[in-house]
């Protein structure tokens, strides 16, 4: 299955029982966005409260690390989502936001039927998909069924060690006035992990706001890694959320999945390796 699906593909399937789809925009008031307006039949997923565990210090694990299993098998069942549901994440951000980081986790437990909404809220909605502001009503599932995340991390000892060595690279996927050190809107310090390559997710889009195609993306990447593929890579954000619309491209691409750094620049930037080590 595709990573992606397009909202004529999605306006076909969405009368599948199996089909179960979730809303995953961030922001102060993603909640209320979402009660004003949402796709027919789509659920709500907090990012700060369902796709993260907030922790008292930032510098341990960042401003949105992972939340256990247990606790995110738990969110997954309370959704309706079974191992045979077929399940589709969007947002209102292009899926340059959590839908990206949801995707990420599913694959990270093992979902297999897992795909974000090609360019979103706002594609689905000029495709003629229905909104409504009506609360759609799962039926509750038992905790998902997960042991282990299968998807490869990396913690702040091992990115520390990659950003120095020539075998691997540290992709910081923000935007560039961030990764330059211009202004930092969110995090203590401006600036960027010393080594490191930026790359903004941004760039992942065509100026509809749609993924660009693979091949493009694909050709895009192997030259800015210089190789073929994405051996010793570890992609890192702001706080480990935008970083997925990276690793969902690059998945797009047909690479293999690099390494998710989830503490990312919040993270380090809170930690003394961060202070006057910036490029």
């Amino acid at each position: 299955m595709k990573d992606l699906i397009q909202p004529s593909e999605l306006l076909k399937i969405k009368a599948q029982k199996n089909l179960i789809i979730l809303d995953a925009r961030a922001g102060g008031n993603a909640a209320e966005r979402f009660a004003n307006e949402h796709l027919q039949n789509a659920q709500f997923v907090d990012v700060e409260t369902e796709l993260a565990t907030k922790k008292e210090n930032a510098a341990h694990g960042g401003r949105h690390p992972l939340p256990s299993l247990f606790k995110f098998a738990k969110v997954l069942g309370e959704k309706g989502v079974r191992k045979s549901s077929r399940v589709v994440i969007y947002d209102d951000k292009n899926a340059a936001n959590a839908a990206a980081r949801l995707w990420w986790m599913l694959k990270a437990v093992g979902h297999k039927s897992v795909q974000v909404l090609d360019g979103g809220l706002q594609s689905a909605k000029n495709a003629g998909f229905p909104t409504t502001s009506e609360t759609t009503f799962p039926i509750i599932q038992k905790p998902y069924w997960v042991n282990i995340w299968f998807l490869p991390t990396a913690d702040i000892l091992e990115v520390e060690k990659a950003a120095q060595s020539l075998r691997h690279t540290v992709i910081d996927a923000r935007d560039a006035y961030r990764f330059d050190g211009e202004s930092e809107p969110i995090d203590l310090i401006a600036g960027h992990i010393p080594g490191a390559i930026n790359i903004p997710f941004t760039e992942n889009l065509a100026a509809d706001g749609h993924f660009l195609p693979p091949k493009t993306l694909k050709k895009k990447y192997q030259m800015a890694l210089k190789r073929p593929n994405t051996e010793g890579v570890i992609v890192h954000c702001g706080s480990g959320i935008t970083a997925c619309h990276t690793l969902l491209a690059m998945s797009v691409a047909g690479l293999p999945m690099p390494k998710l750094y989830v503490g990312s620049w919040s993270e380090w930037s809170r930690n003394d390796k961060a202070i006057g080590k910036k490029d």
